[in-house]
């Protein structure tokens, strides 16, 4: 009736290795975008001020008082 022999050490190190996998998959999950998505935000944004710019009244010269 004996079991299977199980290295601890080694037992020890796979879990922490799966934690660290699982762990990376979540952030890689949350955080993670590729250099053209980053790009692409960018660009959006860029795109999107030079519009605002674009379209912004001007001071008028006299005070409405």
């Amino acid at each position: 009736m004996s079991g299977k022999v199980v290295n601890l050490r080694q037992a020890r190190k796979t879990a922490a290795r799966d934690a660290a996998r699982r762990k990376g998959d979540e952030n890689a999950a949350r955080f993670g975008r590729d250099k053209s998505q980053k790009l692409a935000e960018k660009d959006a944004a860029v795109r999107a001020a030079r519009h605002l710019d674009q379209h912004q009244r001007e001071a008028s010269d006299h005070d409405d008082e």
